[in-house]
């Protein structure tokens, strides 16, 4: 099976197995867990933070970070299609009462500088009160600069605002951009990176920033049920990850450029970008979306439905994958 759907299907390799077998543990909860504090102790460093946070997922992290950084009443501004604001239950709102402030993403995934400040609420009981940025990077495979970062979490600070990201897909970022981690994160007042998309683990994000947010976050992950016993064997597996398939992020890219390329060459389809790992299709229509969809499927080819086709590379899948891939789509495009 091959399976484009995302680059959360990826399985543990036989070297993750044996190092999540031979971790020590302890119940996390209590702090006991010496596999989980040297990770978060670790990721903590890498990040130039204070303190780090093992937590179960991408979601549950991002929602603590904005439940540690605001109250009732407060807002945070973030763009129209980034993951904590649309695709994350409404979190927030819901369980915070923190109030989203969506604005437009540009085509580069940024949000632009002059519609932050235009959102930025004055200090005026009528309004809810501006309290954070919300970044996102990747943002559908497209990379923020990091003069861009630099400079929106300068602007947000400039009105009191402190910066959080999002990098669910950070480490494509800093593999595409050829920088280091600290380069985004330096200006962060707290970030999010998930494990268990490109980088191979089965489940796990860490939230990192000042010692008094992590406090903070640590209470909420308790409240939102995020409290997890011997989960040294889950820290296991993505201090194997960050040790050993970091660099390997750079294959999923080369290979996102490999399909699109052939994709681009064949009839039927009507634009393709590609951007880190992450290569979207368009097709006429959603009738012809959904038939290649079923096409596939018989095949073997997992991938999504509809008109503007997501295919995402990840480790699991190699150079034969990727021309059995476009020969598939190329035979299913043609019937």
């Amino acid at each position: 099976m091959i399976d484009l759907r995302s680059d959360t299907v990826t399985r543990p390799t036989a070297a993750m197995r044996e190092a999540m077998a031979a971790a020590p543990v302890g119940d996390d909860v209590y702090g006991d867990d010496p596999s989980v504090n040297a990770l978060e102790a670790r990721v903590a460093e890498m990040t130039g933070m204070e303190a780090a946070l093992l937590l179960p997922t991408g979601t549950q992290s991002n929602l603590v970070a904005l439940l540690a950084h605001c109250e009732r009443g407060d807002e945070y501004i973030v763009g129209q299609s980034y993951h904590t604001y649309r695709y994350e239950g409404g979190g927030a709102a819901v369980l915070g009462s923190i109030q989203p402030q969506p604005i437009p993403v540009q085509d580069d995934g940024s949000l632009a500088l002059e519609d932050i400040e235009a959102y930025i609420k004055p200090d005026d009981l009528h309004v809810a009160r501006s309290r954070l940025l919300a970044l996102e990077n990747t943002c559908n495979g497209r990379v923020l600069s990091v003069d861009y970062v630099h400079s929106a979490a300068a602007l947000a600070r400039r009105h009191g605002l402190n910066v959080h990201m999002d990098g669910a897909r950070l480490f494509n970022a800093v593999v595409a951009a050829g920088v280091t981690l600290q380069d985004y994160t330096g200006a962060m007042d707290s970030v999010s990176l998930c494990f268990s998309k490109g980088l191979g683990a089965p489940v796990g994000s860490m939230l990192a920033g000042s010692q008094a947010l992590i406090h903070a976050a640590r209470r909420w992950r308790k409240m939102t049920g995020g409290g997890m016993r011997q989960a040294g064997i889950l820290a296991a597996a993505i201090d194997h990850a960050l040790t050993h398939h970091v660099a390997d992020l750079a294959h999923d890219h080369r290979r996102a450029a490999m399909l699109a390329e052939g994709l681009s060459a064949l009839n039927r389809v009507e634009a393709v970008t590609v951007n880190t790992n992450m290569i979207y299709m368009t097709l006429p229509d959603e009738q012809s979306g959904g038939a290649l969809q079923a096409h596939l499927a018989e095949q073997g080819v997992l991938i999504s439905g509809g008109r503007r086709i997501r295919l995402v590379m990840h480790r699991d899948i190699d150079d034969d994958d990727v021309q059995r891939v476009l020969d598939l789509i190329g035979t299913g495009l043609a019937a």
